[in-house]
């Protein structure tokens, strides 16, 4: 008998049959002598309506407002599905984040995980009664209701995981496991049966939409065996693991790509010791995520800085550094939401010479222009015209022989 986590994303439960069929699956576990605990994410589409709404009364909502709105779609999902197992059998009850409690920062709309106290939620699966917990939610510390960002139900469950001492965390999607890239781009992209913690960080960071990073970032600190599997087909999935358990390592593991990048160039700022931080610090107070970093060559003691942050977040840039103009001292800002992130992610980088080269290569061949260059130990990442997004990520696939045979 196993203690295992099984988490469903929006597709998985976007209408009442499916949720009827992830109660027949949660069932199947149960019946095999498990103890199970299930989180669920809102279903399909109702996110981006409750998003929608806010937006539409106000382009700079109150942070602490939205979060209660948006909260709403997984309180729906965990009541229905809690309904469904009942009605099969299952002892089930539905517990919203403030009820275990989830404890979280106080950063409405992304906010971290301090603290779960696992201890109710272990006392109920030892009684047989299977907890249906909303993912994407928790509460602060002024006891207001939080929410983790998009994709924040990979973290409540792997947290929750971690809470309970669950043997493994199983994150049922509408993908059948890792590929090596998107398959609707790339038709001949593999199936990954095992991928390391840390690539599977990178992708998620990069633009790999399969896990959210903090979710693979929780996973990875706390040891928690991961499976990402298909709720439409039994299909063996991917496991989410530590490097040494993985037997046949490729020096590439994938290719991911994101569209939901935006470039900001800071033009002619002063070139003095502490411009950095004039310009950073004022953007990290706004909690407002940097990515891609490039400084010019100094000319007549001034530079330009660009960076990459994602498209959501550039209205809010700009008016955060409108405000420090003067403070900064730069002469204009230009933007381009027209960009996109590719990036090559594999750990046998460490020991393998040339990728950066093979990719720096295969785009050139086909007369893609580089415009920012990020690396780390073992990734590579470029930004490029987001129209040449589909080319970029088939030539570097076929150019790392991930394709299948």
């Amino acid at each position: 008998m196993a203690r295992i986590v099984m988490k469903f994303g929006g597709t998985s439960v976007a209408d009442l049959d499916r949720i009827r069929n992830v109660a027949a699956r949660v069932k199947r576990v149960v019946d095999e002598g498990h103890e199970v605990a299930v989180v669920t994410s809102a279903m399909a589409g109702a996110t981006n309506q409750l998003v929608a709404w806010c937006q539409e009364l106000s382009p700079l909502y109150d942070a602490r407002e939205y979060d209660t709105v948006v909260a709403t779609g997984e309180q729906v999902t965990i009541g229905l599905l809690a309904v469904a197992l009942q009605t099969i059998g299952v002892d089930a009850r539905s517990w919203t984040g403030w009820q275990i409690p989830i404890r979280t920062d106080g950063q409405h709309g992304k906010a971290r995980i301090d603290a779960i106290d696992g201890a109710e939620l272990i006392r109920r699966m030892r009684m047989g009664q299977v907890p249906v917990i909303a993912g994407f939610q928790g509460i602060g510390p002024d006891n207001r209701v939080t929410t983790l960002g998009r994709g924040g139900s990979d973290t409540s469950a792997v947290a929750v995981a971690a809470a309970v001492k669950a043997d493994r965390c199983d994150i049922y999607t509408d993908v059948d496991g890792v590929y090596t890239t998107d398959p609707r781009i790339v038709p001949k992209a593999r199936k990954l049966p095992a991928i390391a913690y840390e690539e599977m960080l990178e992708l998620a960071s990069v633009g790999a939409k399969v896990l959210q990073t903090r979710s693979v970032e929780l996973a990875m600190k706390e040891r928690v065996r991961v499976q990402v599997l298909s709720s439409f087909t039994d299909a063996p999935g991917t496991l989410v693991v530590d490097e040494d358990e993985i037997v046949e390592q490729e020096i590439v593991a994938g290719i991911a790509y994101s569209r939901d990048e935006a470039k900001v160039t800071v033009r002619r700022v002063p070139d003095r010791p502490g411009v950095a931080a004039s310009v950073f610090g004022p953007l990290a107070e706004a909690g407002i995520n940097v990515d891609m970093i490039v400084q010019n060559v100094s000319a007549d003691g001034t530079t330009d800085m660009t960076f990459t942050l994602n498209k959501t977040e550039l209205p809010r840039a700009r008016l955060v550094l409108d405000e420090k103009r003067d403070e900064i001292g730069f002469a204009e800002l230009a933007t381009d939401p027209d960009v996109a992130k590719i990036s090559v992610v594999g750990v046998g980088m460490r020991s393998h010479a040339g990728v950066a080269g093979t990719m720096f290569r295969s785009l050139a061949a086909r007369g893609i222009n580089i415009q920012v260059i990020s690396t780390s130990e073992i990734k590579v990442s470029v930004l490029i015209d987001a129209e040449y997004t589909e080319l970029a990520v088939r030539a570097l696939h076929t150019a790392y022989g991930l394709d299948v045979a």
